[in-house]
């Protein structure tokens, strides 16, 4: 047995990672079309279950907050995560997307270019700063104190708390455009590595002003984050496997390929790892990326895996979020 599945929530919703939000103790999630549940991250128990509106572009979770962004009201919802009681709410301009947290700022806007970015206070919403005209921007990233945003060929630093630009880079290709998911993924204290173009890993140093790319491939590339997982870089590929690159001399360490496509989401396992067929089955690979079990979830459609750490990890289905933890994690919790 792979993992073991510890609660399952049914959504009556197609499942999705992109909008969950997990703590310590909390899973945030939207669910039923227009709710917000937070549930016990130990047993899946009920904490509370509030009105949010539909279909949020973000779900995110900052101290003893969590902002909601729905798609069919043009306002940041903050609620207290503990009572689920609305803390703020603040209107925005349509269409704003993206929303990150960096120390006692909110982040907000640039999503497919619709709206300007702007910046509201996290303890009680007020405007900040906003951008004169729209800012086309991948979903920021947190750095330092400051925050990491880009489009197209050009990646650039924003003081959060006023808005002032910091400085600004060239990259070698335009980004790859992830739409509802990180375009960034953090590889070091001074190094983040991005998508670009088409079959394109670029390392980006902000605070040293340099990008340049690590890894091209042959063909094309899903238009997915990379994932850093192991201390190597998951690639998903149009086949419906993955490459894992090395980091530094972005020399290929193996190809995962299962003859069946992989949803999205790497979980370490001890010195291995698990990934998960669309069609519901696990695998287990070694630390040289071999499948060497493989084993039935039960669910007939899987959409992603993420992993929380120590041996637990949650999966998007059909219809459902579960969470599950590797056979001597789900001992641990016995005991």
């Amino acid at each position: 047995m792979i993992a073991t599945t510890v609660w399952e929530r049914r959504l009556h919703q197609q499942g999705s990672l992109t909008t969950v939000a997990v703590t310590a103790d909390r899973v945030v999630l939207h669910e039923r079309g227009t709710r917000l549940v937070c549930l016990d991250r130990r047993d899946g128990s009920v904490r509370w279950d509030v009105p949010v509106g539909t279909y949020p572009r973000a779900v995110v979770a900052a101290g003893d907050r969590c902002l909601v962004l729905p798609q069919d009201k043009d306002g940041l919802f903050c609620f207290d995560l503990e009572t689920g009681a609305v803390v703020w709410q603040a209107g925005l301009r349509p269409f704003s997307g993206h929303v990150v947290v960096v120390g006692e700022t909110v982040v907000v806007g640039g999503w497919r270019d619709y709206s300007p970015v702007g910046a509201l206070d996290l303890a009680d919403g007020r405007l900040l700063w906003r951008t004169p005209r729209r800012v086309a921007t991948e979903r920021p990233l947190p750095w330092g104190g400051a925050v990491l945003l880009g489009s197209g060929p050009e990646v650039w630093l924003v003081d959060p708390r006023d808005g002032r630009e910091l400085t600004r880079l060239r990259l070698p290709e335009p980004l790859t455009t992830m739409d509802s998911g990180p375009a960034f993924i953090r590889a070091g204290s001074d190094r983040c590595l991005v998508r670009c173009g088409p079959r394109s890993v670029v390392c980006v140093r902000p605070g040293a002003g340099q990008a340049g790319r690590i890894y091209e491939h042959d063909a094309d590339l899903m238009p997915w984050p990379p994932q850093l997982a192991g201390g190597v870089v998951w690639l998903g590929t149009w086949g419906g496997g993955y490459l894992a690159v090395d980091p530094g001399s972005g020399a290929v360490r193996w190809e995962a390929d299962a003859g069946q496509p992989f949803a999205s989401g790497v979980v370490r396992d001890g010195e291995g790892f698990v990934l998960a067929g669309l069609g519901g089955v696990l695998f287990r690979l070694a630390p040289d990326g071999r499948i060497i079990e493989r084993s039935w979830s039960s669910a007939t459609r899987v959409y992603g895996l993420r992993d929380l750490g120590a041996g637990e990890m949650l999966m998007a289905t059909k219809g459902t979020l579960r969470l599950l933890v590797s056979p001597s994690r789900a001992a641990g919790r016995a005991r």
